[in-house]
């Protein structure tokens, strides 16, 4: 389903409904032509120095890369568009406190490589399947995504409840669009890379966040260590981690890990609650009745 390009959506929203039923939309024109070009210009090398990948899942005719906030800075207006964030709240929000970035990813389909093994993200984690959402993905193209190159392939309504069946009858739908476009869909929705049949190359940006108590597909910490998190917006640095997840999950000498970003050497801080309101409630009643 395409949407024209709207500011970040309230929980109810025909955006939200949308992804919610279908599994996945397509939102066009929601980054500037110009925001585009400077990360593809920020990413050139990367692309020109990346090997092919290997193994018939990511396909051998294939680049892929990840860490792109550390490789451009334009990385970052992507990964905070706040419509993307608001259907991200509205989506996972229900299920955990904070979220969390997944993976940042740049990648690039050439010409001859087959159609991608049809797959769920969230199958990475073995949770239980269609109780709950564990991810959302969102794919910015670079180049025209056509038919013929190899766009990705969406199963709609192969999501959630439908997720438990694992070969649905329909035809996917091929998510053609061009770039400033964003096609966001959720981790429990069948889909995969098409194959490119034409004679260019098909490249591309995901970008996906998780629940914050999970375990993210790129390791954030390794890919951000402080130096690098510490040029970062602070909104930016808690969701490539550098927060704690209530209740205590993430922490470091048992506080928040935004500590190791001060310009100071981390010293025995000595442990803090970080709880919900409902455990700091309930302890503090325990704690009150106790001789």
């Amino acid at each position: 389903m395409q949407h024209d390009a709207l500011p970040a959506q309230p929980p109810h929203s025909p955006l939200v409904q949308d992804l919610r039923e279908n599994g996945f939309l397509i939102l066009p024109d929601l980054m500037p032509q110009e925001k585009v070009d400077g990360l593809i210009s920020d990413l050139a090398t990367a692309f020109a120095d990346t090997p092919l990948c290997q193994g018939d899942f990511y396909g051998p005719l294939t680049q892929r890369y990840g860490g792109l906030l550390a490789r451009s800075s334009h990385t970052a207006d992507f990964v905070m568009h706040p419509t993307i964030l608001q259907l991200c709240a509205s989506i996972l929000g229900p299920f955990c406190d904070t979220l969390q970035l997944n993976l940042t990813q740049g990648l690039a389909i050439y010409p001859g490589a087959p159609q991608q093994f049809p797959h769920r993200d969230q199958d990475m984690w073995r949770g239980a399947a269609g109780q709950m959402e564990y991810l959302i993905n969102v794919m910015w193209p670079f180049t025209d995504y056509t038919s013929e190159n190899g766009a990705t392939l969406i199963w709609p309504e192969s999501h959630a409840p439908f997720g438990l069946d694992q070969t649905p009858d329909e035809e996917p739908i091929v998510a053609e669009m061009k770039p400033g476009a964003a096609l966001v869909f959720l981790g429990s929705t069948l889909h995969g890379a098409g194959a490119n049949r034409s004679q260019d190359v098909r490249r591309g940006m995901i970008i996906s966040y998780c629940l914050g108590w999970l375990k993210p597909y790129e390791n954030q910490w390794l890919i951000y260590p402080p130096e690098i998190a510490r040029t970062f917006s602070p909104d930016l640095a808690a969701l490539v981690g550098y927060q704690q997840h209530r209740p205590n999950l993430g922490n470091v000498e048992g506080r928040c890990p935004s500590q190791l970003l001060r310009d100071r050497p981390l010293l025995p801080l000595g442990a803090m609650d970080a709880l919900r309101p409902d455990q700091t409630a309930a302890v503090s009643d325990f704690a009150k009745a106790q001789p």
